[in-house]
């Protein structure tokens, strides 16, 4: 995780602001039904990003947030941004240069992701990728309204890039950049329980506006 410049560890914040999320989804209810949320880690300890993928698929989830503080290589970049997967061209460099230091946390915690990445380009071809990028793209669009209520945006829109924690091919899934944690002002921002509270607050008021115009699936889970 990337640290900001008076020490504040993105793994740590984003672990609370995870936290607080899965208390708002946990009590949360849709059309009757009892939201539940699951981790893909509870803890400071490294999941692989293939992995991480794996776990949502096997609770058969109907979403995946995955949630950052990112740093940047100029300290005034600023504002919270929302990413959808792109099975073509990064939407920027910006885009691109986030999703290939993201991929590379798999490189940093030890594991050569290359055999698996042949695997996901073949998850790619299938059409229910399309299908799951166009649902993204209107989870994200939901999404960065919320959080545009409670800060300020990077961009005005979703963006795509190859994000590989992204590449579920049959579940929405996005990468919520909360805040430039090399930014100073963001950063004290992010430090602060308030500021993390109302980002916990505006990912479930997004979560539940996309479940309202898009019901999950009726289905038993064994889980």
């Amino acid at each position: 995780g990337a640290v900001g410049p008076s020490g504040t560890r993105e793994k740590d914040v984003v672990l609370k602001v995870a936290h607080m999320l899965r208390e708002r989804i946990n009590a949360t209810t849709v059309g009757g039904n009892p939201m539940r949320a699951y981790l893909t880690r509870d803890g400071d300890y490294f999941v692989p990003l293939a992995t991480r993928v794996q776990k949502a698929r096997r609770v058969q989830a109907d979403l995946f947030v995955s949630i950052h503080a990112d740093a940047f290589t100029n300290p005034d970049a600023r504002g919270a941004s929302v990413f959808a997967l792109s099975q073509g061209a990064a939407s920027s460099s910006a885009a691109r240069w986030l999703a290939n230091k993201e991929n590379q946390a798999d490189l940093v915690g030890g594991l050569n992701v290359r055999a698996k990445d042949r695997e996901v380009q073949r998850a790619l071809l299938d059409m229910s990728t399309t299908a799951q990028i166009k649902d993204s793209l209107q989870l994200g669009s939901v999404l960065l309204g919320e959080i545009g209520n409670v800060g300020k945006l990077h961009k005005p829109r979703v963006e795509q890039a190859g994000f590989a924690v992204l590449k579920a091919p049959d579940i929405p899934s996005v990468l919520v950049e909360t805040a430039f944690i090399s930014n100073p002002q963001e950063e004290a921002r992010l430090r602060t329980s308030a500021y993390q509270e109302q980002l916990a607050d505006a990912l479930m008021r997004g979560i539940a506006r996309y479940f309202a115009k898009n019901p999950p699936l009726a289905r038993s889970r064994t889980v």
